[in-house]
């Protein structure tokens, strides 16, 4: 008598109840939820503080927006047009309607080295010469970062 094998249970989820479910109570906090002791009157809030975009960043208000666009690609961009087999080249052209000159810095090249072996073919499309390369002058690979900085300039 040998040991038994265990088998994998797939697609189980936690189930929950639906929100409009009559046994949820509305005065209670839900589960997890912090409660606000330090506000004795319940009027106030605790607010906080979110930087404001620049407005020219968007069409809207920055007329001189036009092609040929010039796109920035991350890890994520990459990673996401692989899984979906779509060519990333062809595909910023027909969404954007306009000629794209797709640009990958350095910091996202060094990321996909860091993530090894599983992320290959990612590093291999990245290193096609039809994506220009931009040097980084920071301290770090942290690529989030680095296009949060760019962008923002």
């Amino acid at each position: 008598m040998g040991k038994m094998k265990k088998t994998r249970k797939f697609a189980e989820v936690k189930r929950m109840l639906p929100p409009k479910d009559g046994k949820i109570k509305k005065d209670e906090p839900k589960k997890g939820a912090k409660s606000k002791s330090k506000n004795l009157d319940g009027d106030e809030e605790e607010k906080r503080h979110v930087t404001a975009a620049p407005t020219a960043l968007f069409f809207k208000y920055n007329t001189s927006l036009g092609p040929p666009y010039q796109v920035l690609i991350d890890t994520n961009f990459i990673n996401f047009s692989i899984r979906n087999k779509l060519d990333i080249c062809q595909e910023m052209m027909n969404c954007l309607y306009a000629k794209c000159t797709a640009y990958i810095t350095d910091c996202v090249m060094a990321e996909l080295e860091k993530l090894g072996q599983k992320y290959r073919v990612a590093l291999r499309i990245a290193k096609d010469p039809k994506f220009e390369r931009l040097p980084c002058t920071h301290i770090g690979t942290y690529a989030d970062d680095c296009i949060v900085e760019r962008v923002t300039q």
